[in-house]
């Protein structure tokens, strides 16, 4: 008997809406415990994964709430409550995967609770301007003094984790600056396999790949939700002012806003299925990652499928590309918080030099296979288990 066999053990997930990179992260702890149930906030039945369907899953009352499904993040202020709410009575072992209050559940006494952390809420610590720019009227005092008790409470929730493992060095050091917490850093699974080029040779450039690629116009390409920290507005005038085209990969809050600025040559395409992302990948001669990135899952599917990445030089990107040898990183050190339009044009012309140097390369196929390679699902699960194992062991020592 496995020593996942001989525990009761309960998943816990922030919430069940789509198929991102959380939820994908949530999958592969799930064939770990097969049998275990999932507590989440809200589950929009059939938006995943049917091994995660397949389960057993019980949502908080926030589903019960008017509009739930389509405005759940208007009841932010509600969600610590609710997610303490859930009842794991006859547990011991809690897994979560948390970005928002996942890690905040009630653990019951003497069970083992192990978080998966995705990063601290970006919205309630370093990144709240970008995503609340408008920061005078009554209506942002009332969101500072909401932000104020939800970081609050999410510090001295972080108490109630027995182990946080985070998703790169980069969260890692935002787990520590915010929770006051150590934490080991295992990166996330990503199936490079289902993204993997079969390349006719060892290197490859633009005119030059393994399969013919039929373009009236070179593209990039993004794959990312459609929130404010990603700037996706920075990769859409880059590429206007370059002439290419750009192909956006996603759906989220951000969507209204940037189809405004899309012009010809650039297409939100939204949700796609997965054979038609693989060609799009391939077809991209490099993925844009103008945002900060707490890992950056789209950026290990790019170099599986023989595609280099430009990318902001910040972030758990750092973890995945080293600069000139899987693609290009630029504008190193810290990032700007502010949006005012000055930085907005130096981003832009930052990452208009990248592209152009990136351009002028030629990649190694080789090399970006095998450092997808590092982050395959298998390799997930290996460490994860053991890491699992040696915890439980130990907590039985104790």
């Amino acid at each position: 008997m496995s020593v996942f066999e001989s525990r009761r053990t309960a998943l816990v997930h922030d919430w069940l809406t789509g198929m991102r990179g959380g939820e994908k992260v949530l999958e592969a702890l799930a064939t770990l415990v097969p049998e275990a149930p999932i507590y989440t906030l809200l589950h929009v039945p059939g938006s995943v994964a049917p091994e995660l369907e397949a389960h057993a899953i019980h949502s908080s009352w926030i589903a019960r709430l008017p509009a739930a499904r389509r405005g759940y993040r208007r009841y932010l202020p509600l969600f610590p409550s609710a997610i303490e709410d859930f009842d794991l009575n006859g547990f011991d072992l809690v897994l979560s995967t948390s970005h928002c209050v996942a890690k905040g559940v009630i653990p019951p006494p003497g069970a083992l609770h192990i978080c998966y952390c995705h990063s601290p809420m970006r919205y309630a610590w370093d990144q709240e301007h970008v995503y609340f720019p408008r920061r005078h009227g009554p209506a942002a005092r009332l969101r500072n003094l909401l932000l104020s008790s939800l970081r609050t409470w999410d510090a001295a929730s972080a108490d109630r984790v027995d182990l946080f493992i985070a998703n790169s060095r980069f969260v890692a050091e935002r787990i520590r600056r915010y929770y006051r917490r150590q934490a080991e850093v295992i990166p996330p699974p990503v199936a490079v396999e289902a993204f993997a080029a079969k390349p006719s040779h060892g290197t490859f450039s633009y005119e030059e790949r393994s399969e013919p690629v039929v373009r009236a116009a070179e593209r990039c390409l993004m794959v990312a939700a459609l929130a404010p920290y990603k700037r996706i507005e920075v990769a859409i005038a880059a590429c206007r002012r370059l002439g290419l085209g750009l192909d956006i990969v996603g759906t989220g809050p951000e969507l209204r806003r940037l189809k405004r600025q899309t012009g010809e040559g650039v297409a939100i395409l939204g949700r796609v299925e997965h054979q038609r992302l693989v060609q799009l990948y391939r077809r991209a001669f490099c993925l844009l990652q103008p945002g900060v990135e707490d890992f950056g899952i789209a950026a290990v599917e790019a170099l599986a499928s023989g595609t280099p990445v430009v990318a902001l030089g910040h972030g758990g990107v750092l973890d995945i590309v080293d600069d000139g040898v899987h693609g290009v990183l630029y504008g190193r050190g810290e990032p700007r918080a502010s949006l005012a339009e000055a930085d907005f044009e130096e981003d832009v012309t930052q990452l208009e030099q990248a592209i152009e140097r990136c351009r002028a390369q030629t990649f190694d196929h080789r090399q970006l296979e095998e450092r997808a390679e590092r982050f395959s699902t298998a390799r997930f699960l290996t460490r994860m288990r053991a890491r699992i194992e040696q915890a439980l062991a130990e907590r039985t020592m104790v």
